[in-house]
């Protein structure tokens, strides 16, 4: 399984999308109806899963799925 999949079957624990109709440019909030609970614990398990740590303030600056990704990213390279 590739790590975006990875990440989208982790999306989709915490909404009614399947991972492969999720799309980059989909809002978290408006598009897969996360609640603020929903978000955090999502990160929570983003962090756990992908051995990582997120700052507050990046993780609040994202909106959508390829943010996310984005970010993912970004700090596993600078681990």
């Amino acid at each position: 399984m590739t790590q975006e999949m990875e990440f989208k079957t982790i999306v989709a624990q915490y909404c009614r999308t399947a991972p492969e109709e999720m799309t980059n440019d989909m809002r978290f909030r408006e598009d897969l109806g996360f609640s603020s609970l929903d978000f955090m614990s999502f990160l929570g398990e983003l962090e756990d899963t992908f051995d990582l740590e997120m700052e507050e303030e990046d993780a609040l600056q994202i909106l959508t799925i390829g943010e996310a990704l984005d970010l993912l990213e970004r700090l596993q390279d600078e681990a």
